[in-house]
């Protein structure tokens, strides 16, 4: 009968690091939480990770063993068994680990302030510089600060600053409460890019309050992540840049009664467009078959990619 359940996505190849989100998890000033593991058919099995844990730790934790579905899949498996008791849900990314006053600092925040969702800051190294923290958002002219310990600020509209950056939120530094956990669910099909922006942006919309918190609550780690290894020339690269406007094309069907936010999102959508037209340029310079049979899927789905294409190629072409 734990207020906070924490979800943890697991697939990794590597002994050790589950092991090490579990002890900054056991670190927690707040004690009033139970674990839940999807082990997602990973190569390395999550009850492996288990051993060395002493009985009162291993009596929080529920391991869930599923077919391979992804990170989005496997947290809404997690969330799907979230106990009825729980006021709360926590998500740790398997790799990453939490400061100790994590939970501590949510749990106070949320509860004291009656909202329903709460993020704080990552802290990573050099290849994360596209994250950064909350401070910067506390720079904005209608920043309004609720409170020093823990340095809480709250934004007005924070979807339309999330539009334009999403780069200050991320999953192992959320905290949703029960009337969000309960609806809300991840695009699990969108396996290689933005079924976290999604979740985030449909949390945000439905929920009462949001709540953002300068301090670091979670360290970003080192694991198997399928993300790190998909550059420019990546075959998954493709897929990733469909999958992301795909996300943004559901946004801009969310976001249909918010017309300021249209140009943004649609903005996004042309990057997408661009960045996946280069990236097959490029394969046809080195002699590469480009994906013809996922650019065609694309077309079929947005006419724009072909108008990207003509601009792209009269670009290419202009003296």
């Amino acid at each position: 009968m734990a207020s906070i359940t924490i979800v943890i996505p697991f697939y990794q190849k590597q002994t050790g690091i589950l092991q090490r989100a579990l002890r900054s998890i056991s670190r927690q000033e707040f004690q009033d939480f139970d674990i839940l593991i999807i082990d997602d058919e990973s190569p390395l099995p999550a009850e492996s990770e288990l051993q060395s844990l002493s009985d009162e730790e291993r009596r929080r934790i529920t391991v869930i063993r599923q077919p391979n579905a992804g990170p989005g899949g496997a947290r809404n498996a997690g969330l799907d068994n979230v106990p009825a008791t729980s006021r709360f849900v926590a998500f740790l990314d398997s790799d990453d680990e939490w400061t100790p006053q994590h939970l501590g600092n949510a749990f106070a925040a949320l509860t004291r302030h009656d909202a329903d969702c709460y993020w704080d800051s990552i802290e990573g190294g050099e290849e994360f510089s596209y994250h950064f923290g909350m401070d910067e958002l506390a720079k904005a002219p209608d920043a309004v600060r609720l409170s020093d310990r823990p340095s809480l600020i709250e934004i007005p509209d924070i979807a339309s600053v999330m539009l334009k950056d999403w780069g200050f939120l991320h999953l192992s530094c959320m905290v949703i409460g029960r009337p969000l956990f309960e609806k809300i669910r991840f695009e699990a099909a969108l396996r290689l890019a933005a079924e976290d922006v999604l979740f985030f942006c449909d949390c945000i919309l439905a929920a009462k309050r949001v709540l953002l918190c300068e301090d670091a609550g979670a360290l970003r780690g080192e694991g198997m992540n399928i993300f790190h290894s998909i550059d420019n020339d990546s075959p998954q690269f493709l897929r990733q840049q469909f999958n992301t406007w795909t996300a943004l094309d559901t946004l801009e069907q969310r976001f249909s009664r918010r017309p300021q936010d249209i140009a943004t999102i649609r903005d996004c959508k042309n990057r997408a467009r661009k960045q996946a037209l280069w990236s097959q340029m490029r394969q046809l310079r080195r002699l590469r078959v480009p994906q013809v049979g996922l650019l065609a899927k694309w077309a079929w789905r947005d006419p724009g990619i072909l108008q990207s294409a003509m601009q792209l190629a009269a670009g290419k072409l202009a003296p």
